[in-house]
């Protein structure tokens, strides 16, 4: 038990599965993909220019119709009318178009800081929505390389699950050994050893939610520590406690993932509610920018 308890709290063996190998490289083809779109546009936007012709129109129209598919992700994945696989591909298109927008913002910003205050607004809702984006693409990756996180509970679960696992480890803990009624023998210490263990390692753990720091960071640190203490332990009981600590670290695994969904399912919900309004408001201020722009154009202005 020892062996493979220290193997799991590490979290993985150290051999990449194929299916893992083929996420990296499906992950560099698409880094190639926004690198070559991306230069393109500015080639493009060059071209344009070397043309005499104002690109800002250009890579505006670009930013706009990326901005609407954008927007549409919102409104699609709140219908729920697609299926889960659906909503998945939709994910992935929203964050490849995301990238492509940095460069067609950065092409119509002309590398430049804003220089009047409605720009600045729009600058300043675009690097919002931007940088949200990628703390909630983190989110997603972090809940699926860094956790074995069971997404049938679901948030509003947790609270009641990580209660049946506190008395779960209780009922454990407090479960006699058989084998000592039978032959109306002492008891012999190794329940007192695994009470000891509950008393000053596991019972605050199972109170309540617990590391909130090195959960946010995907640190393994606490549950080592826990589980180098189920380790230093088992060598000296029985069959019987090597069964019950088995089980208690089955019920600490559990908890401590439970507690790493918590905080990352947590930030998304308080994620999206700066991402999401913050797209809208930046919708509405492109639509009037796009207005001021063409009335000035056409001299109604």
């Amino acid at each position: 038990m020892k062996f493979v308890a220290r193997r799991a709290a590490n979290g993985s063996v150290g051999v990449r599965s194929p299916g893992s190998m083929r996420g990296v490289s499906g992950q560099a083809i698409t880094a190639i993909l926004i690198v070559a779109i991306s230069g393109g546009l500015f080639w493009l936007v060059e071209i344009y220019t070397s043309a005499l012709r104002d690109p800002r129109y250009l890579d505006g129209w670009l930013l706009a119709g990326g901005m609407s598919l954008q927007l549409f992700f919102h409104v699609a994945t709140k219908t729920g009318r697609l299926s889960p696989k659906s909503i998945m591909r939709w994910r992935t298109f929203h964050i490849f178009v995301g990238y492509l927008l940095v460069a067609a913002f950065l092409s119509h910003s002309n590398f430049a800081l804003p220089n009047s205050a409605f720009d600045w607004t729009l600058w300043t809702g675009f690097v919002l929505v931007t940088l949200s984006g990628l703390f909630g693409t983190y989110l997603a990756w972090s809940l699926k390389t860094k956790s074995r996180v069971d997404e049938r509970i679901g948030y509003d679960r947790i609270p009641a699950r990580v209660a049946e696992l506190a008395q779960d480890v209780k009922a454990v803990v407090a479960m006699p050994d058989p084998s000592a009624d039978a032959i109306a023998l002492p008891a012999a210490p190794y329940d007192a050893w695994i009470t000891d263990l509950y008393t000053n390692h596991l019972q605050d753990f199972f109170e309540g939610p617990r590391n909130f720091s090195s959960h946010l960071v995907a640190s393994q640190r606490p549950l080592k520590r826990l589980i180098d203490e189920i380790n230093h332990l088992a060598p000296y009981v029985d069959a019987q406690g090597q069964e019950k600590l088995s089980r208690i670290w089955n019920l600490v695994t559990e908890k401590d993932a439970l507690d790493f969904a918590r905080v990352h399912f947590g930030l998304t919900r308080a994620w999206l509610f700066v991402h999401v309004p913050v797209t809208y408001g930046l919708f509405v201020l492109s639509v009037l920018h796009v207005l001021v722009v063409y009335s000035y154009a056409s001299g109604a202005l």
